[in-house]
């Protein structure tokens, strides 16, 4: 008896263990960077409402060009004004916020040309966003926690370019998240997600009939979810506009819905990571986040 009692006391943490595996806190990223009107990101970070920030986009970069960081009207890159978020993205951190630079996004001119290019552009991230070292920063000292891709064009090398950057995380941890479109498998990211690296995968349910929340109907969203969380994604969130004017194609899912009809029946997934919002300035518009995170 005494040696089964040792047995169940040695099982009993490893049980606690598991339990905690998949109960981790769920929590809201937002996209900030793409509108001068949304505030600040000190403003974002102080709402309280996010756990993820992506700060977007470098639109730019790859095959050769020079990386370009478009922030929309918050600051010009060239004249080096981008420093100036340094604080506030050291202040977001502070509060346990992680903020990603996310690449790409739906109007950039961006590709990589080949493994060697992929692995050019990882170090240009490590060095000038990361844990690296430059003369010309775009963002100042910050380093951030990691690189979101927002592949809307292209594909090829992307799979390379998440191994290269996850190979920097020897020297200090490099989080990598995802923005697919919602059908399964992703055009642009299928090749990279398959890298199992990507620790956030936040699908875009929306500007996507065939698989986004549609005059109350839920089935083709929940369809397309539980492909997601078949996938090698580590978790999966939720990727929603904050109003019908944030997805012009549709897929806005009203927050007493998304709290009573599309939350429990995702939540149960091991793999549920929360919910993402497109994004800060509509979310500011529209209140979304604080009507959904009590329950996210």
């Amino acid at each position: 008896m005494a040696s089964l009692k040792q047995v169940s006391i040695l099982l009993f943490p490893l049980f606690l263990i598991s339990l905690f595996k998949y109960s981790h806190a769920a929590g809201i990223a937002v996209y900030w960077g793409q509108n001068g009107g949304e505030g600040s990101l000190a403003d974002a970070c102080n709402t309280n409402n996010y756990q993820f920030v992506n700060i977007a986009f470098l639109s730019s970069f790859g095959n050769g060009q020079t990386p370009v960081l478009n922030l929309a009207g918050h600051c010009n890159p060239s004249a080096n004004e981008c420093t100036k978020f340094s604080s506030e993205i050291q202040a977001c951190q502070a509060n346990g916020i992680k903020v990603l630079l996310s690449l790409g996004g739906g109007a950039g001119s961006y590709s990589l040309s080949s493994a060697d290019d992929a692995t050019q552009v990882a170090n240009y991230l490590w060095n000038n966003f990361l844990g690296g070292t430059s003369t010309s920063r775009p963002l100042g000292d910050a380093v951030l926690d990691g690189i979101d891709f927002d592949i809307e064009a292209g594909g090829d090398h992307f799979d390379e370019l998440a191994k290269a950057l996850n190979g920097f995380s020897a020297q200090r941890r490099v989080y990598l998240s995802a923005a697919p479109q919602c059908p399964f498998p992703d055009a642009h990211l299928d090749s990279a997600i398959n890298t199992g690296l990507f620790d956030y995968v936040w699908v875009q349910f929306y500007n996507n009939p065939q698989c986004q929340y549609a005059n109350g109907n839920t089935n083709n969203l929940l369809n397309a979810w539980n492909q997601w969380t078949s996938s090698q994604a580590k978790q999966v969130f939720l990727g929603v506009p904050a109003n019908d004017a944030a997805a012009p194609s549709g897929g806005f899912i009203p927050s007493d819905v998304l709290i009573s009809q599309v939350l429990p029946a995702i939540k149960s997934s091991p793999k549920y990571g929360g919910v993402m919002i497109w994004d800060r300035f509509n979310d500011g518009q529209s209140g979304y986040s604080p009507a959904i995170k009590g329950s996210v």
